[in-house]
């Protein structure tokens, strides 16, 4: 069995910074302070990207109202606006944000992803889904698939080519979600001839605790070991299980569960070594490459989950943000560079 708990131990560089990070308490009686704690801090994380953000007429956002059962959902298209060709098409990105399936919406990473879609020349459509729990497990992900399923029919509104790339991707549960989406659409009909070629799956949700297989316990030892980590620690994990109130061993919430991860896209994944929810990450990837996926695993020796967001200036942020980008390139690639 493999032995990750020497990924707990930080990085000499986030060191200062650890001590500095709230934790987060998640149950249905402290969502709605949440919620708005988010709302409020999201411009604070945004003003620490706005310098990085490119020019106003090097892309065009636009959103658009997309229908699904019961209702209809909220996507944000961003899109290059060359300076070399008319009528240029691109690759195209969908995304989904995290927050544990309760809280969240486009605004939480548009800044990082106007600055992809520039700088990889990619078109991007950003997914708000409904939210646990005033909506059940079963809505969000038929939201996510919805949507992914509207790009494709609507890919020429945002210049986008599937020919040329057909990547998801998310973070924490949006990872789970873009990994989700990329199990139904394998065996989905429907996308024949247009299939997904790659997954970037940032600090995975993919396995609920109360739902180890017994078969590898004896590696699962994050959440015990990371239970007091700052941002995320084991009691939110379980608090965000009972505000979502799924079934801990239903596939399509435990999809590492999933009776096969056989002819997926190539994957890249980036998973923090404080993070409970680290080695469910760590066994996912060791999953698809059993089952034949591409992956390239990029870890990060004790930064806690969604840690890279609070400190931009320390050097563990510059290396996620270099695999990040690396990683889409490689995917972009076809997964046929050796490196990057």
């Amino acid at each position: 069995m493999a032995d990750w708990t020497e990924y707990s131990k930080p990085d000499p560089d986030l060191v200062p910074h650890l001590s500095k990070l709230p934790t987060l308490t998640f149950s249905k009686e402290t969502l709605p302070e949440i919620r708005k704690a988010l709302v409020e801090a999201t411009p604070h994380l945004q003003d620490a990207l706005k310098s990085q953000l490119p020019p106003d007429n090097t892309y065009r956002v636009k959103d658009y109202n997309v229908p699904v059962d019961g209702g209809e959902i909220l996507v944000r298209s961003l899109v290059p606006i060359p300076q070399d060709a008319e009528g240029k098409t691109f690759p195209l990105y969908v995304w989904y944000h995290g927050g544990g399936w309760c809280i969240g919406d486009v605004n939480m990473d548009d800044y990082r992803l106007r600055s992809i879609c520039v700088d990889l020349q990619i078109a991007v459509l950003n997914v708000e889904y409904r939210l646990a729990p005033e909506y059940p497990l079963a809505t969000i992900l038929n939201d996510s698939y919805a949507a992914l399923k509207w790009a494709v029919e609507n890919a020429s509104l945002f210049s986008a080519s599937l020919e040329k790339g057909f990547i998801v991707g998310g973070i924490s549960a949006g990872a789970h979600l873009a990994t989700l989406v990329a199990h139904w659409a394998r065996d989905d009909a429907f996308f024949e001839g247009r299939k997904l070629t790659g997954q970037v799956l940032q600090l995975p949700g993919v396995v609920h605790p109360d739902a180890f297989p017994e078969k590898y316990k004896p590696t699962l030892s994050s959440v015990e070991q990371n239970k007091d980590a700052p941002i995320l620690n084991k009691a939110a994990v379980l608090g965000i299980g009972d505000i979502v109130g799924a079934e801990p061993n239903d596939p399509n919430f435990s999809i590492l569960l999933a009776p096969n991860h056989r002819d997926l896209p190539p994957a890249i994944l980036q998973v923090a070594g404080g993070d409970p929810l680290r080695d469910g990450g760590l066994l996912y990837d060791q999953l698809l490459r059993e089952s034949g996926v591409k992956t390239k695993l990029h870890v990060y020796p004790g930064m806690p989950h969604g840690g890279f967001n609070m400190f931009p200036g320390a050097g563990v942020y510059q290396k996620w943000e270099s695999d990040y980008t690396g990683g889409l390139g490689w995917l972009l690639s076809g997964a046929t560079l050796d490196a990057y």
